[in-house]
């Protein structure tokens, strides 16, 4: 009996043809132009709802879509490597986009489908998806309570959530639930259907500009055409928002850097103890933007390095290669497990180290130097580290596999 190897489904990912440069320059004068906002908006906590708008109008939300079915081709390499360059020029909008960019990210992956087709042509024609699926009081998978219940034709959504990121700001909100015999269930409501409500509740120290508040859903409709059995969400989809998270907190060690360049050049004296009476000009000083600039060295390779590991598993899935997708998966989570060990290490200690080469100006309000830290330190909250060097380590000495139990996300044998 001849053995056949297991596929995966047809989907609408195709290997990637865009050039990074291209990329860089479409999107840099919008990039630029939230930057220069950035401020403002920290100090007055204004939304930046023409900022997202204007990326959307500029296709930012379908760089990832294949050229032939209207998008720009991009790898997630180069989608991560250019959310990092938004989030140096504001990290509180890039880090909107992290809802959005997974969902589109599932649809590629989802097998062709009239109900899909209608979700491409949403994210053509700029419909943007906000969200969340956490739920307050110390909620789990395993235990939520939020409802996906179907009632005739029809689904119904019922329940509450917290870190409902982007919400503010979307036409669509991705909600997760259970219907009536356990199962998990995701679903996509229209932000301004009857029943759903949202609270801009948010007391976070940082990202104070994100939408992530409470979202309450009242017996909201959803077509059956959009909801998903939450096991049939793409494989790499934790891999996938972790990733994002780092890109923003690249992006923040690089706006450290930036911003820290400009504010010695324009300091004007410098301490009896310095070596040089012109700060520019200090040995030590240089040296602290060095070292600064190591960190945001380290933190871009990281970047690209658990980004390729993602392409990787999106090569494989491509191919319906199954087994090619099970190793890749594996490689992608200790990449993913390594670079948030060293990108939140060099987003907090950019953050802090550059404020030794600026003396007591550069803790300025008119310069909001702090946002950086403070937005670091709440986006390196959202996963702790402090586990995963006992995961890597438990992997490479005992063999131990380094992937959680997920296979919610259709993990193992499951060909979606």
């Amino acid at each position: 009996m001849t053995n056949i190897a297991p596929t995966l489904a047809p989907s609408h990912l195709s290997d990637p043809v865009a050039d990074e440069d291209d990329l860089l320059a479409r999107f840099a004068p919008v990039f630029e132009r939230i930057a220069a906002g950035n401020t403002e908006r920290e100090r007055h906590r204004k939304f930046p709802f023409e900022e997202v708008d204007e990326l959307n109008r500029a296709g930012f939300g379908r760089i990832r879509i294949p050229v032939e079915l209207g998008g720009f081709g991009a790898s997630l390499e180069q989608t991560f490597v250019l959310l990092a360059r938004l989030g140096a020029a504001d990290a509180n909008v890039a880090h909107v986009w992290r809802n959005h960019l997974a969902f589109v990210e599932d649809r590629l992956n989802a097998a062709p489908s009239e109900g899909n087709a209608r979700w491409i042509a949403r994210f053509l024609d700029g419909e943007f998806v906000g969200g969340g699926w956490t739920e307050a009081n110390n909620g789990t998978f395993a235990n939520i309570a939020t409802t996906v219940r179907r009632v005739g034709d029809a689904y119904r959504v019922t329940g509450a959530k917290y870190y409902a990121t982007g919400s503010l700001y979307a036409d669509w909100l991705d909600v997760i639930g259970k219907d009536d015999d356990g199962s998990l269930y995701t679903a996509l409501v229209r932000r301004d259907d009857p029943g759903v409500e949202l609270v801009d509740d948010w007391t976070g120290f940082g990202q104070q500009t994100t939408a992530s508040g409470s979202a309450t859903y009242t017996d909201v409709p959803a077509d059956p055409d959009d909801v998903f059995p939450a096991s049939e969400r793409f494989v790499y989809q934790g891999h996938f928002y972790q990733t994002a998270i780092l890109a923003v907190l690249t992006g923040i060690t690089q706006a450290a850097l930036r911003d820290g360049i400009t504010a010695l050049r324009e300091r004007g004296r410098n301490y009896p103890q310095g070596l040089d009476p012109v700060p520019a000009r200090d040995a030590q000083v240089l040296q602290v933007i060095g070292e600064v600039s190591a960190q945001v060295f380290a933190a871009e390779s990281a970047l690209r390095t658990v980004a390729r590991s993602l392409d990787a598993v999106a090569a494989a899935q491509a191919a319906g290669d199954l087994t090619a997708r099970g190793r890749a998966v594996t490689d992608a989570q200790v990449a993913t497990d390594h670079a948030q060990l060293v990108i939140i290490e060099a987003a907090l200690t950019a953050t802090t180290t550059v404020f030794d080469a600026l003396g007591a100006s550069g803790v300025s309000t008119d310069r909001l130097l702090d946002r950086h830290w403070r937005n670091a330190r709440t986006l390196a909250s959202h996963n702790p580290r402090v586990y995963k060097a006992r995961i890597i380590g438990d992997w490479l000495v005992n063999g131990t596999d380094p992937v959680p139990d997920l296979g919610l996300f259709g993990r193992g044998g499951q060909g979606n």
